[in-house]
């Protein structure tokens, strides 16, 4: 492929397609990309070839010297890559459906990472990314992997465990607290420094600084907090977060306000709708944009995404690890000690220092007071849901829903698993050997 660096993302005909190749034109100076290759499935075809033909207008426009190429190939895709992004959906936004909608019946959350539907997430999930990680190991052992398939911390340590690939798990909630904080105090992202603790969806902000100066008390007395288009906008309790001396992720509403989330959720099943059709809507709203041929630039309709500003995260990183920069970016790694009362082996949501040769975590200042237990007892619930993804153990699946602080009673979800598998079985086959 040339000098230049080779880039193969799976999951190519994602509508977040167009924010990285944006990123990639944005940055080619310091991160030379020559090739991308956008890989998807055969079911992904027409997408594919939506966001290609968006992808290839860009690449013309900027006059850069990239070459772009689709294909239904994954190993072709995989050959001989630098790095390799992932942003697929194993069941395409059906099974996403599924995942909001059954434990709904059963008087439980149902969303695509927290709780029994994110444990469906990634039951699909991982074994398809060590299926490409095997891949890797062949084609392009020495590339870097970085995730941003969800549920992305756990797909991380599975990784991580089974694999012998160098693979960082990315998220958008770290970049969008400093938009945030960027948009609030009307300074650039650059002067903030925040300490975030814990997993994925699962962390606080511990520090928030401007230029070395303590911000965090003067946002807590404000009520201050970031958010996303993909949770409901409830407010905190100001006393927790008072208490607490630290901003939550607000994916964490979801276990601090669990009966005001749940009866969100049950209200817009009564419509008759779920999460995922609401995506689906604005995705077509995307792909019929993306078809227009005088665009040649990412529409800013894109940023209603939930996941918007993931591109700019991954192209950050590629861009500080081929730079060598020593940047702090904060990231999905192996814990290796970072927080004492985990696993070595856990991945964990941390600021790390960024080198070519590999990924540091900085050692964490102050973990908030009365965090520890809930993230101990999410952990354990990902460790054991890694294990039934990987052996396809039906028991193992129905023990890590019982140490999930959002599961209220195992014979309940004893039957809500066997429903949620027996509707995934085309994507489980290893669930139903016999």
């Amino acid at each position: 492929m040339g000098a230049g660096l080779k880039i193969a993302v799976i999951g190519g005909g994602s509508s977040y397609t167009p924010e990285l190749i944006e990123g990639f034109i944005r940055h080619y100076d310091s991160f030379p990309v020559t090739d991308i290759v956008l890989a998807d499935i055969p079911e992904g075809r027409g997408k594919l070839e939506i966001v290609g033909g968006l992808a290839q207008r860009m690449v013309e426009r900027s006059g850069l010297p990239i070459r772009l190429q689709l294909t239904l190939d994954r190993r072709e895709a995989l050959k001989d890559a630098d790095y390799v992004s992932t942003q697929m959906r194993v069941g395409l936004l059906e099974a996403r459906g599924w995942d909001e909608s059954i434990p709904l019946k059963y008087g439980m959350l149902g969303q695509e990472t927290t709780g029994a539907g994110g444990m469906m997430k990634a039951l699909r999930t991982i074994p398809v990314l060590l299926d490409i990680c095997k891949d890797m190991e062949e084609l392009c052992p020495e590339a870097w992997l970085l995730n941003f398939t969800n549920p992305a911390g756990m797909v991380t340590e599975a990784i991580l465990k089974h694999t012998r690939i160098r693979s960082i798990g990315l998220c958008n909630s770290p970049i969008a607290a400093y938009k945030w904080l960027s948009s609030l105090y009307d300074l650039p992202a650059e002067r903030f420094y925040c300490e975030f603790v814990g997993l994925n969806h699962l962390h606080w902000i511990s520090r928030i600084e401007v230029d070395g100066e303590s911000k965090l008390e003067e946002l807590l007395e404000a009520g201050g907090s970031y958010s996303a288009s993909n949770v409901p906008q409830l407010a905190w309790n100001d006393t927790l977060i008072r208490t607490l001396g630290a901003i939550p992720s607000y994916y964490l509403k979801y276990y601090y306000l669990h009966r005001e989330m749940l009866a969100e959720q049950q209200a817009l099943a009564a419509r008759g709708e779920t999460r995922a059709q609401i995506v689906k809507r604005l995705e077509d709203e995307l792909f019929d944009i993306y078809k227009q041929p005088e665009l040649a630039e990412k529409p800013k309709q894109l940023e209603q995404r939930g996941g918007a500003y993931y591109s700019e995260a991954a192209v950050n990183l590629m861009k500080a690890i081929h730079t060598d920069s020593g940047e702090i970016q904060t990231l999905n790694v192996r814990n290796n000690g970072t927080i004492g009362f985990l696993p070595d082996d856990a991945s964990i949501e941390v600021n790390c220092i960024v080198r070519k040769e590999g990924i540091v975590p900085v050692p964490i200042t102050r973990i908030p007071d009365g965090v520890s237990g809930l993230i101990q007892a999410v952990k354990t619930y990902e460790s054991l849901a890694i294990e039934a993804a990987v052996t396809g153990s039906r028991e193992l699946a129905l023990l890590s829903l019982s140490a999930h602080p959002l599961v209220d009673s195992v014979s309940v979800a004893e039957t809500m698993l066997d429903e949620m598998l027996e509707t995934n079985r085309r994507y489980l086959p290893h669930f139903f050997k016999s």
